[in-house]
């Protein structure tokens, strides 16, 4: 989050109050309020007004003395910044060892990316995906956006003084360099366009959102507006029209970041095909009206509580994240307004502490008054008060817990995780199975499937899995076996759907035509439409018909039964809607495909089946759906034939 004004600049009270509002916005984003579904959007006012008082300091340095003194830079923004990070890791680390929720394995990778601010391409070669990310959110995913800003000030001052040197221009009296303006914009420009580039609508966006280089477009424009805006030397003494234009470009500029926050979220095309680039542009206006002495604008913006929220907004950054996410109860469906409000005001109050206690003392020498204390030996610890005993005794067990966690107590089993592998196997039953299996089909009718292909997404790997299912009968393959599908192919795979690839694991399309090639005959059933749906929301030229047709192409004309889809979720890709645009697309498929049939999951299935991610199950519900499935292939294909709706529903038994 950018910092407070230092001594090289002026005071601008205006700006604390555009970080109060920033901060605002991505706090009711992580609440998932309706009304902000492009709060993330406060982030990349962030970054541009980084951008900007950065530069704008940097000039100043440059200015005056000649040159820019970078260990002192780079140590006032280390005391500016790793005590309150360090405090929230070390907090964070404690809880979730001592209280959970367990984490996986990575999550000790990932804190210390978060250390050495490399978490965003930590994020991004670990492939923490917005689409397929199931399973509750890491409480410090928030922390790419400070490792972007912090390579950002580790290498722009030498960019920056790379430019002056490169591009010829004598800086005018007010201080504005338009040359190297208009580099740096080009800059700019270069980011907004390779995120526009990499971007792929049907695919996962996380490349283009966690990356410094198509990130650098907020922070580039606010360098740009720094170089022809210098804080130092703007005048309060303009004319009545200047100022109504300056305040008119302004309030602008928060209209279109209103406007933004309102209408967008993280998944519309429109922000990386360019509306982070406008985002950054609006922010501009913002940020160049409350700069200006001259703006009134400023003053409105500068209201006392916004302010006072604004220069602690980087502990409330910090903080409300893993308050959020480590406070919310399993399983909890929308929002909750006293959950929501004890939630904000927690946040508030710890980075309130954490201002007071750390971040101020910490910036202005209080470690190194003590250090000097203690080599001087003059510190004794008979000058700390009463209470500070039962506080140091605090700070040391969370010290601990944190170092046990990071050592490795409490980490997950991550086989418990769905979603945290891919599967492709083939199970063959010994002759005594296949003879009781045939008893067993004979005298429930049995299915004509006697081979059968299970192709799935996250939603059938408990269907195998002996976490979720520990008795060997209720799992996928004994169920098969029990209508008559002796030879079973199980191609199970986390975030699998029809068109789109994911970690490089082979979309459903290819799998199909893979075995296709191999010569299977056979029946297939078709556990997908989860991830379709969610990719068909993104990209709607590859829309569920498009999607249908090309796996019904490939399965080529052998008997498939397709699971339908249902979630719990309210919004976004995974939205219940989606789901149900996705079943009314079966439905109208199953007319034009005489081999096709469809199992109702989606009436079947009950929410309390849901775990808290309303996208996955539990263990009831993966027994049932094991059962289910198995019912409803020999159902749809029976042994004596004759079934020609294209809709089983679930059997009316016991679960």
């Amino acid at each position: 989050m950018p910092e407070p004004v230092r001594r090289n600049q002026r005071y601008m009270p205006g700006l604390d109050g555009l970080r109060a509002l920033a901060v605002l916005a991505v706090i009711a984003y992580h609440l998932g309020l309706g009304w902000a579904p492009g709060g993330l959007l406060g982030v990349g006012v962030f970054f541009t007004l980084s951008g900007y008082l950065i530069t704008d300091l940097l000039l100043a340095q440059l200015a005056r003395r000649g040159g820019i003194r970078l260990g002192r830079f780079w140590l006032a923004r280390a005391r500016r910044l790793l005590p309150a990070l360090f405090l929230m890791l070390t907090v964070t680390v404690a809880w979730v060892t001592v209280f959970g929720p367990h984490q996986p394995s990575d999550f000790r990778d990932a804190v210390l990316s978060a250390a050495f601010y490399v978490n965003n391409w930590w994020l991004v070669f670990h492939d923490v995906s917005y689409f397929a990310d199931f399973g509750p959110e890491m409480p410090i995913n928030h922390l790419w956006s400070l490792a972007v800003e912090e390579q950002f000030y580790i290498v722009w001052p030498f960019l920056l003084l790379l430019g002056v040197r490169l591009v010829r221009e004598t800086p005018r009296a007010s201080g504005v360099r338009p040359r190297l303006a208009a580099t740096t914009a080009g800059l700019a420009v270069a980011s907004a366009i390779a995120m526009a580039v990499l971007y792929e609508p049907s695919l996962d966006p996380s490349r283009v959102y966690y990356g410094t280089d198509t990130r650098a477009c907020e922070l580039l424009a606010g360098a740009a507006l720094a170089m022809v805006w210098p804080s130092r030397r703007l005048k309060a003494d303009v004319a009545p029209g200047a100022r109504r234009t300056l305040d008119g470009l302004g309030v602008a500029g928060l209209v279109v970041i209103a406007l933004m926050v309102w209408r967008t979220d993280q998944f519309s095309s429109f922000l990386y095909q360019g509306g982070f680039a406008l985002l950054a542009l609006a922010t501009v206006l913002v940020v160049a009206a409350l700069a200006h002495p001259a703006s009134r604008l400023g003053v409105a913006l500068g209201w006392a509580p916004l302010r006072w929220l604004g220069v602690r907004s980087y502990g409330i950054y910090l903080w409300h994240f893993p308050i959020i996410t480590l406070t919310t109860p399993d399983g909890a469906p929308g929002n909750d307004l006293l959950r929501d409000a004890l939630q904000t005001a927690a946040i508030i109050a710890v980075a309130a502490l954490s201002w007071r206690f750390v971040e101020e003392p910490i910036r202005h020498g209080a470690l190194g008054r003590i250090w000097r204390q203690v080599r001087a030996g003059t510190w004794r610890p008979q000058a700390m008060p009463r209470y500070g005993w039962a506080a140091a005794t605090g700070v040391v067990a969370v010290f601990l817990a944190a170092g046990a966690g990071m050592a490795g107590v409490g980490v997950a089993d991550e086989s418990t995780v769905p979603g945290s592998e891919s599967e492709s196997r083939t199970v063959r039953l010994t002759p005594v199975q296949a003879a009781a299996a045939r008893l067993a089909a004979q005298e429930a009718a049995g299915s004509s499937c006697r081979a059968v292909i299970h192709l799935g997404d996250s939603t059938s790997e408990g269907l195998t899995s002996s976490n979720y299912l520990p008795n060997p009968a209720d799992r996928i393959d004994s169920q098969y076996a029990r209508v008559g599908a002796n030879e079973q192919h199980f191609e199970i795979s986390g975030a699998r759907s029809i068109v789109e690839t994911y970690e490089g694991e082979p979309n459903a399309y290819d799998v199909a035509m893979g075995w296709q090639g191999e010569g299977f005959e056979g029946c297939w059933v078709l556990a997908l439409g989860t991830n379709d749906s969610a990719n068909a929301y993104v990209a709607p030229d590859t829309d569920a018909k498009v999607r249908i047709d090309r796996m019904m192409e490939a399965v080529e004309g052998e008997p498939a039964l397709w699971v339908n889809v249902r979630s719990l979720v309210e919004a976004g890709p995974y939205a219940k809607q989606n789901m149900q645009l996705w079943d009314e697309a079966l439905l109208e498929a199953c007319e034009r495909y005489p081999n096709m049939r469809i199992f109702d999951w989606a009436s079947a299935v009950r929410d309390d089946w849901f775990i808290e991610d309303g996208i996955h199950f539990t263990t009831p519900g993966y027994r049932a759906r094991s059962r289910m499935i198995a019912d409803a292939l020999a159902e749809a294909f029976p042994g004596a034939g004759g079934y020609e709706r294209c809709v089983v529903k679930a059997a009316d038994r016991p679960i």
